[in-house]
């Protein structure tokens, strides 16, 4: 019984803490944005490099 207590006890004060839990929030957020940047460069990728081939094209060109 009185280890069943202790940890009760425990998980408790674990539930109670929450210095971690705005870390998380914002690991979860970095997250996020680290995957809408990567599924917009992804669909914008080609047009992005037609642009600077047609910017690098006209410099050479000049």
């Amino acid at each position: 019984m009185y280890l069943y207590a202790k940890m009760l006890d425990m998980v408790s004060a674990l539930l109670q803490k929450r210095d971690g839990q705005a870390m998380v929030e914002y690991a979860l957020i970095l997250a996020l944005i680290a995957i809408v940047v990567i599924v917009a460069l992804h669909f914008l990728g080609g047009a992005v490099n037609t642009q600077l081939n047609n910017i690098a094209g006209n410099i050479n060109g000049a």
